[in-house]
């Protein structure tokens, strides 16, 4: 029996606070405006600061490292396209689904998504992950 199948799914959640972008903008660096300064963002299309998109896609190394593939994955490959704003408040459910694991190479390879609690997705794209053999710690 495979470790993995098609269409297997887990998924992690948070809410994001003020203090996450803060944080996340002092260990990045991105100070930009719509991220951290209301007066600025209330002046774009966006009317509110808002998450930065490396902050939200963060919740899929929770999910990828911790949940599935799990424990001693390893990253090759992700692809993002972010497709709606994250705001302050939001909770963000991420989601994994196996799209295909390649046993012989160790590699799975699965759609991830985040989506905000009013179920509108925010970003998509796709995760290839080095896994593990079984029994074997990376």
């Amino acid at each position: 029996m495979e470790r993995f199948t098609k269409g297997q799914s887990a998924s992690c959640s948070k809410t994001f606070t003020e203090d996450d972008i803060k944080i996340f903008a002092e260990l990045s660096g991105d100070y930009n405006p719509i991220h951290v300064d209301p007066d600025y963002a209330k002046n774009t299309r966006f009317r509110a600061p808002i998450a930065h998109g490396l902050l939200t896609s963060s919740l899929l190394s929770q999910l990828l490292g911790f949940r599935l593939p799990g424990e001693g994955s390893i990253y090759v490959e992700q692809t993002i396209r972010f497709t709606a704003p994250v705001y302050i408040g939001d909770t963000i459910t991420a989601t994994g689904t196996v799209l295909e694991y390649i046993e012989e190479k160790n590699i799975i390879k699965l759609l991830t998504e985040c989506r905000n609690q009013d179920n509108i997705l925010v970003l998509t794209g796709t995760a290839v992950m080095m896994v593990p053999k079984e029994g074997e710690v990376i």
